[in-house]
C-alpha cells in the first residue's frame, strides 16, 4: 500500500492549466498589459449583442428619414432608397444572428469581422446615396439641413452600435462624408459646404468617442479577466492549503492513534524490566556478590522508571489528541489533591532545602472533575516548580475562588523564570525553554501541554506567567459550572482572604 502522505511531484496537478493562466496574468500585471485575442472575441460578442438588441432602431430611423424627405420633396427615389437600406440592415441582422449561433474561435473570428465590416461598408454607401441626393422642388436650404440632421443622427447611432468592432465606424461614415464632399464641390453652395463641415466635425467627434468606448470596454474586460484569474489563484491556493491541512491532520491522527493503541505493548516489557530489576536490587533471591552488578541493577531500574514515565506522558497526550482520553468524573476536593501531591514531592524538595508554602481558602466546595487527571495536573506543576527552583528557594501553592465563581490552583516558584517569547514554546508539545535545555534535569517537554489539554478537557484554562530571574507561576482554573456549590462571583483579582496557611521546610 502506498503512503498517501507522500506527494508525487511527477504528477501534473489537476489545476495546472489554471495555475499557468494565473502566472501569465501575474506577469501581465507586473510588466504591462497587452491586448489578447481573447478580448477580440469578447468585443465581437458585445458587438453582436448590440446589433441584435438595437435591431429596430435603424429601421425606424430609415422610415422616418424617408417620410420626412417626402414632406419636402415628392421624389420616389426616397422610397427606393428606404427599401434598399432596410434590406441592407436586415442582412446585417442576419449576419449577427448567424454569428451568435456559431462558436467564435481564433480561426473564424477574422471571417466574421470581415463580414461585419463589409456590411457596414454597404450601409455607408446607402447613407452616401442619401447624402448625395438633392431636393428639386424645395425652396431654400431647408432640405439640406434636414438631410444633415438625419445623417447626424445616423452617425451617432452607428457610433454607439459599432464601438465594440474596431474601425467599423470608419467604414460606415466615410462614404457619407465623401458623398457630402462631392455634393458640395459640385454645387458650390454654402449650405452644402456647411452640411459637409458639420457632418465631418461630428464624425471626428463620434470616432473619438467610439475609440474611447472601445478602450474602456477593453480595460473592463481585462480587469474582469484579471479578477477571475486572481479568484482562480485563490481557489487553487485554498485547495492546496486544504489538502495540506488534511494530510497533516491525517498524519497527526494516525500518529496519535498508533501511540494510543501501543499502550499495552510498550508498558508490558517495561513492567517486566522494572519488576525484575526491583527484585534484583532488593536481593530477594539472594545476595549480589559483585558491587558493580548491584549498581548496574539500580541504573536499570531508574532508567526503566524514567522511560515508563516518558511513555505514560506520550500516551496521555496522544490519547487526548486522538479524542480517546475519557474523563472519570466525580466529586473531589482540590485542597486534598494538592496536599497529597505536596506530600509526594516533599522528599525531593527537602533534599534541595526548598520550602513549600500553602495558602488555601477554607471551606472551599468540592468540584466535579476527574481525580486522576487533576492529580496529574497538580503533580506536573509541582514537579516543574521543584525542578527549577534553586536550593534554599520557596514554592507557594495557592487555592481559592476565581472572579467568575470557579476555583483556581496557583503554584509559583522563585526560579530563573522563562522569557516572555518562550512561553508559547514551552506550552507546545516537546517544547522547552532555554533554561530547561541548559538544566541538568531536562524533561520531555510534555508536562505543561498535558496540563493545558486536561484543563481544556474540563472546560477550564491554564495560565502561565513568568519573568526572567523572578520565577514562574502556573495557574490551573476550573470554570464555575464545575463547582458543586454555587457562589456569587468575587470582584477583583483571583483569590480572596486566605483562611489557612502552612509552610513545609
Amino acid at each position: 500500500m502506498t503512503d498517501k502522505n507522500i506527494v508525487d511531484r511527477s504528477r501534473i496537478h489537476k489545476n495546472a492549466a489554471v495555475m499557468k493562466t494565473v502566472r501569465a496574468t501575474r506577469e501581465q500585471l507586473q510588466y504591462g498589459r497587452e491586448r489578447s485575442p481573447f478580448f477580440d472575441h469578447e468585443m465581437l460578442r458585445l458587438h453582436i449583442n448590440a446589433v441584435l438588441q438595437g435591431a429596430a432602431a435603424p429601421a425606424v430611423l430609415v422610415i422616418l428619414a424617408a417620410v420626412g424627405g417626402l414632406w419636402f420633396d415628392e421624389a420616389l427615389w426616397l422610397l427606393g432608397w428606404a427599401l434598399m437600406t432596410l434590406v441592407v440592415y436586415a442582412g446585417q441582422i442576419l449576419i449577427a444572428r448567424r454569428a451568435s449561433r456559431e462558436h467564435s474561435s481564433q480561426e473564424n473570428f477574422g471571417r466574421w469581422r470581415k463580414r461585419f465590416l463589409a456590411a457596414y461598408t454597404v450601409i455607408g454607401l446607402t447613407w452616401a446615396l442619401f447624402a448625395f441626393q438633392n431636393c428639386t422642388t424645395c425652396q431654400g436650404d431647408t432640405f439640406v439641413f434636414y438631410k444633415a440632421a438625419v445623417l447626424l443622427i445616423a452617425l451617432a447611432a452607428t457610433a454607439m452600435t459599432t464601438f465594440a468592432l474596431r474601425y467599423a465606424f470608419y467604414f460606415a461614415a466615410i462614404p457619407a462624408i465623401l458623398a457630402l464632399a462631392a455634393r458640395a464641390s459640385i454645387s458650390h453652395d454654402a449650405a452644402d459646404l456647411s452640411a459637409f463641415a458639420m457632418i465631418a466635425a461630428a464624425a471626428l467627434f463620434f470616432a473619438f468617442m467610439s475609440q474611447r468606448l472601445y478602450s474602456t470596454n477593453l480595460k473592463m474586460l481585462s480587469y474582469q479577466t484579471e479578477k477571475d484569474d486572481l479568484i482562480a489563484e485563490l481557489e487553487v491556493a485554498n485547495s492546496v492549503s486544504d489538502e495540506a491541512r488534511r494530510r497533516a491532520e491525517e498524519s497527526n491522527l494516525a500518529k496519535s492513534r498508533f501511540l494510543a493503541s501501543m499502550s499495552h505493548e510498550l508498558r508490558t516489557p517495561l513492567n517486566a524490566i522494572l519488576g525484575f530489576s526491583e527484585v534484583m536490587s532488593g536481593e530477594v533471591l539472594g545476595p549480589i556478590e559483585n558491587a558493580s552488578y548491584k549498581e548496574y541493577v539500580g541504573d536499570i531500574h531508574r532508567s526503566g522508571q524514567h522511560l515508563l514515565n516518558l511513555i505514560n506522558e506520550i500516551l496521555d497526550l496522544s490519547r487526548i489528541e486522538a479524542g480517546r482520553y475519557e474523563l472519570n468524573e466525580n466529586a473531589l476536593s482540590l485542597a486534598d489533591i494538592a496536599e497529597d501531591c505536596i506530600g509526594l514531592v516533599q522528599l525531593k524538595a527537602r533534599s534541595k532545602n526548598i520550602r513549600i508554602i500553602e495558602a488555601f481558602e477554607e471551606n472551599l466546595p468540592m468540584v466535579w472533575a476527574d481525580e486522576k487527571s487533576m492529580r496529574q495536573v497538580v503533580l506536573n506543576l509541582l514537579s516543574n516548580a521543584v525542578k527549577f527552583t534553586p536550593s534554599g528557594g520557596e514554592i507557594r501553592v495557592k487555592l481559592g475562588w476565581t472572579a467568575g465563581g470557579g476555583q483556581y490552583l496557583a503554584i509559583k516558584d522563585n526560579g530563573p523564570g522563562i522569557a516572555e517569547e518562550e512561553i508559547p514554546v514551552v506550552l507546545s508539545a516537546f517544547g522547552q525553554g532555554s533554561v530547561a535545555i541548559k538544566s541538568a534535569e531536562q524533561g520531555t517537554g510534555l508536562g505543561l501541554p498535558i496540563v493545558q489539554a486536561i484543563l481544556a478537557k474540563h472546560g477550564g484554562e491554564f495560565v502561565l506567567k513568568s519573568k526572567l530571574r523572578e520565577g514562574t507561576e502556573g495557574i490551573a482554573i476550573l470554570p464555575r459550572n464545575r463547582v458543586l456549590e454555587s457562589m456569587a462571583p468575587v470582584e477583583g483579582v483571583p483569590g480572596g482572604a486566605v483562611k489557612k496557611k502552612r509552610a513545609f521546610a
